[in-house]
């Protein structure tokens, strides 16, 4: 049984979307418009990444081995940084390229992320000023179409003052332009094996977009006979990101590098927002363990079909919530109309129920709600959406998503079932906004002067 369900969940995970919440930014945008402390927090001046590192390298050494440390004590099967990537203030006389080079291999992400000056601009806003930026000068992952949309960029010049909304909101979409790429023992990169992660625990080492999963998704609510059998799903790294980049916030806010303050909060704020997702918070939602193991016993007898169904299956609800929710969000912001969606964004009033944010809340509070509600949003989305994109194995909805108006489709299933559908996405974008709105509270009051 124990290898029976390995492969089951194997098979399930390798079959995954990447990415959460199409453009982090555009609903940013809206959880913070709402928040004092974001916006009306005066513009701050844009600086360059070398700058900071070079103004900072002791501190900054010093807090990537404290983070380190935490690691080793609060994140399970988490793997030491390695003593040869352990971040050296001495290497600041070597040059900025090296400077900025060490820094990135000692949080253990790409060196090829961009962290270039840009904001993605507000589309609720007024036009931008500054020069258009090509695709590859921010995002290091080669253009796609993705959820039909078209990110743009507005290159920011070094000292420009920029409102710390537009910062923020900006950086919360930045770890899905390559960041976390290719960072495993075998991923076809100079630097994933240096790493010392291992093995991709699951997902497709060859395909690029899909070596960020484990940092972007992470099951931390599954049966025990899940954990029991397949103990690598352990090996998910949202935590980790969110504590260097948080930690990272605060220095930047109490060293006097505001830019770099509310840019690390959006870049913590992202793995937040993942995790509000319940396709990034549930191994297979729907499918209880006993089903799973059925599946994969069928497969094994040489009946792989109900096992192919399920991984595209699963696909295609993963995609069809972040596109319906991608097309609602951009629809609306063409006509500055505020639907449910963006009334559920903006609503602050639930934000105290959850309490302080603890250095445990991403796990505790954020993906067990998101957890708990994978099952209602599938059954929703399978009551609510045509059949042949969310019923039908035999169509792969990620093939042909960028040919389907998902909401022409739904509101021809009659104003009911729109409303039903829309609802739940409401339900988890409100859920989006009040986990945001709270650790970048958090944030700011770690960085208050004491």
């Amino acid at each position: 049984m124990k290898r029976l369900l390995l492969a089951a969940t194997l098979a399930l995970t390798t079959a995954a979307p990447a990415w959460a919440w199409s453009n982090h930014a555009l609903a940013a945008y809206r959880a913070f418009e709402v928040l004092p402390e974001v916006a009306q927090a005066p513009a701050v001046p844009a600086e360059p990444l070398e700058a900071f590192l070079a103004a900072q390298a002791q501190p900054i050494a010093q807090l990537l081995a404290a983070q380190d440390a935490w690691a080793q004590q609060h994140i399970a099967h988490y793997p030491p940084l390695p003593a040869a990537l352990r971040f050296d203030p001495a290497v600041a006389s070597q040059g900025p390229q090296a400077l900025r080079k060490a820094f990135l291999m000692a949080l253990r992400v790409s060196p090829e992320s961009r962290l270039a000056l840009y904001v993605q601009p507000d589309p609720w806003g007024p036009a931008p000023q500054g020069a258009p930026m090509a695709h590859d000068e921010v995002n290091a992952l080669p253009l796609r179409e993705k959820d039909g949309e078209k990110h743009r960029f507005v290159r920011l010049q070094p000292g420009e003052r920029v409102a710390p909304l537009a910062v923020l909101a900006s950086a919360s979409d930045e770890p899905d332009y390559g960041m976390d790429l290719n960072l495993w023992e075998d991923s076809p990169s100079t630097w994933g094996p240096q790493y010392g992660f291992g093995k991709i625990p699951f997902g497709n080492p060859s395909l690029d977009f899909a070596t960020q999963a484990p940092f972007h998704m992470a099951y931390h609510h599954e049966s025990p006979l899940i954990y029991a059998a397949a103990g690598f799903l352990k090996r998910t790294y949202p935590l980790l990101r969110l504590h260097q980049y948080q930690g990272l916030s605060e220095l930047a806010f109490q060293s006097g590098h505001p830019y770099w303050g509310w840019r690390f909060a959006g870049l913590a704020l992202h793995y937040v927002q993942d995790l509000t997702q319940p396709y990034h918070a549930s191994l297979a939602p729907g499918y209880s363990p006993a089903r799973l193991i059925a599946i994969q016993l069928l497969a094994l007898m040489g009946l792989p079909g109900g096992k192919n169904d399920m991984i595209v299956l699963l696909s295609n609800r993963h995609f069809v919530l972040e596109r319906y929710e991608s097309q609602m969000i951009q629809a609306n912001a063409r006509t500055r109309r505020a639907s449910p969606l963006e009334q559920a964004l903006r609503d602050t009033s639930t934000d105290a129920h959850y309490g302080p944010w603890t250095d445990a809340s991403l796990r505790d509070t954020v993906s067990r709600e998101a957890h708990g509600l994978g099952e209602a949003v599938t059954a929703q989305m399978v009551a609510t959406v045509p059949k042949g994109y969310v019923d039908d194995p035999g169509f792969d909805f990620g093939v042909h998503a960028g040919g389907i108006d998902l909401m022409a489709e739904v509101a021809r299933q009659g104003p009911q079932a729109q409303a039903a559908l829309e609802g739940s996405i409401a339900t988890l974008m409100r859920h989006f906004g009040a986990h945001s709105r709270n650790l970048v509270r958090a944030i700011v009051q770690g960085a208050a002067p004491r």
